[in-house]
């Protein structure tokens, strides 16, 4: 599969959660998914910097793209917000 067709898988995911996101104020965008299917992904609006980002990336984000996307190695947010 290609770089291409993983981070559109992610897109996928991602849009099942986003209205979710969107409703307090946020989203979050794709920075990279390099060759070897590691994941970088930025929280914006509200939940860039959000208390509780950590949770919403752990029980929101990470489980959507796992799920639909066991190709995803890892997945970093470059600004995750830790209480």
């Amino acid at each position: 599969m290609t770089t291409a067709e993983i981070t559109q898988k992610v897109e996928t995911a991602l849009d099942s959660i986003r209205p979710y996101l969107e409703t307090d104020g946020g989203n979050v965008r794709i920075l990279e998914v390099n060759p070897d299917n590691n994941l970088k992904l930025e929280f914006v609006g509200a939940c860039g910097n959000c208390p509780m980002s950590t949770m919403t990336f752990k029980a929101g984000v990470e489980e959507a793209i796992k799920r639909a996307v066991p190709e995803i190695k890892t997945i970093e947010v470059v600004n995750l917000t830790t209480a």
